[in-house]
């Protein structure tokens, strides 16, 4: 139609162009008479044009319209195909699961049932346990004389290595040793040789009397402060002879010159000094003095608990030499402090502890076996009513009972979601080739 009307306008305008034409000159109509049919012929064959177009326009419409349809129809037939076995498969799903959830509690209602009665016969063993245990209470009576001996011995042992307390460990070794001989069993005889040796080890370690040491060292602490300073010390002046006058009359004149001599030295006196002088300190340097005395026998105190014999000697014997130095030697207190250090610096605070108790091993060793004694002796009777009495295979009940329902959904579960996802590349390869 378009193409009608494009062709009616050019057809238009050469009329409209040829009107001037005839009214201008009567020679031109002829010309004009002869072109008309031309552009008659002209219209109709551009008006078929038109209309073969539009026809081809409206058949490929029609089939683009149509093949689009059928694509649509197809895709909804694909879709309800899918939907359709999702819940197909869904459906199968929750059976599987209802039915394996029914199985898992018949076999845990099972397995339960199973425990239960594992657990009635192990109350029965231990009712048969503590039965055996009353009647061996009744055999033995002495035997917590055994486990008191090897609880004294322990508690000796920690006295001696832990607290250094060799008084308390021997007290407690000699009642382990009483409790022993209660028991009267020749058996038991090395066991007491062996607590005799350490008793008399222990009564052989000399005993250092820490605290009276530690009291001693404060109470000459709290007496630094009253300790009076040295004054300045000269060096002493060198010997001089004094001339005398004789008694002879002749020597008149060497008696007056010596007469002279002594009143000039008399009037003026002049000694010569060599050495060095040791000056005074002053308030601030005898604050210091005090306080590194005082950090001495801190040092020397701790050193008596530690067992570091040379600490203690070395920290002592710096205290002795400032105070020598520094204090007043003339003054008693000075000398008191000085013979109370030098005592103190002669005692012996390093102790030498045995190694090891013989006893202690012996001992434990023989409560040891007597527990093990006593355990046969108990569980031999108590595991054969238990082998008579308890069901067998309980434990691969309770497994097998559980283990069988768990591989049965997982592998229902693993082939669920193998085809949902077979489905779904299914899908997505239609959609793609599309």
């Amino acid at each position: 139609m378009t193409d009608k009307k494009i062709n009616t306008n050019q057809t238009a305008a050469p009329a409209a162009k040829d009107k001037p034409a005839v009214s201008a000159s009567k020679n031109s109509a002829p010309n004009a008479t002869k072109a008309a049919p031309a552009a008659a012929k002209q219209k109709k064959s551009g008006s078929k044009t038109g209309w073969v177009a539009i026809a081809l326009v409206l058949a490929l419409g029609g089939g683009l319209y149509y093949h689009g349809h059928q694509q649509g129809l197809q895709q909804q037939q694909q879709v309800a195909a899918l939907q359709q076995q999702i819940a197909t498969m869904k459906a199968a799903m929750q059976a599987d699961q209802q039915q394996t959830i029914s199985m898992v509690n018949d076999e845990l209602n099972t397995a339960q049932q199973k425990v239960e009665q594992g657990i009635s016969q192990q109350q029965k063993s231990i009712d048969s346990i503590q039965t055996a245990i009353a009647d061996l209470k009744g055999q033995e009576p002495n035997d917590w004389l055994l486990a008191e001996a090897d609880y004294l011995v322990k508690m000796a042992g920690r006295k001696l290595w832990l607290e250094h307390d060799v008084t308390s460990a021997t007290l407690l070794l000699e009642a382990a040793d009483h409790r022993i001989a209660e028991l009267n069993d020749p058996s038991l005889k090395g066991l007491r040789q062996a607590m005799s040796n350490d008793i008399t080890a222990l009564k052989s370690v000399t005993v250092v009397d820490r605290d009276g040491i530690v009291l001693r060292l404060n109470s000459l602490e709290n007496s630094i402060d009253s300790l009076p300073l040295a004054n300045a010390i000269l060096a002493k002046a060198e010997p001089q002879q004094n001339p005398t006058v004789s008694q002879s009359v002749n020597d008149w004149k060497n008696n007056l010159m010596t007469s002279l001599k002594n009143f000039s030295e008399n009037f003026i006196t002049y000694r010569k000094r060599d050495g060095s002088v040791v000056p005074l300190l002053s308030p601030q340097q005898d604050f210091y003095l005090q306080q590194n005395i005082t950090n001495k026998l801190e040092t020397a105190i701790a050193a008596v608990y530690r067992d570091q014999g040379q600490v203690y000697r070395d920290s002592i014997a710096t205290a002795i030499k400032w105070s020598q130095q520094y204090y007043d030697l003339s003054s008693p207190k000075t000398q008191s402090f000085i013979a109370g250090l030098q005592q103190l610096e002669q005692q012996n605070v390093a102790v030498d502890y045995p190694a090891k108790l013989q006893s202690q091993a012996l001992i434990t060793q023989l409560v040891n076996q007597v527990l093990r004694n006593k355990m046969t002796a108990i569980s031999e009777p108590v595991a054969a009513k238990t082998t008579q009495a308890a069901p067998k295979n309980v434990a691969p009940a309770v497994k097998k009972a559980v283990e069988k329902p768990i591989k049965q959904a997982t592998a229902t579960a693993t082939e669920n979601t193998a085809t949902n996802n077979k489905a779904a590349v299914t899908y997505t390869t239609k959609e793609e080739t599309k």
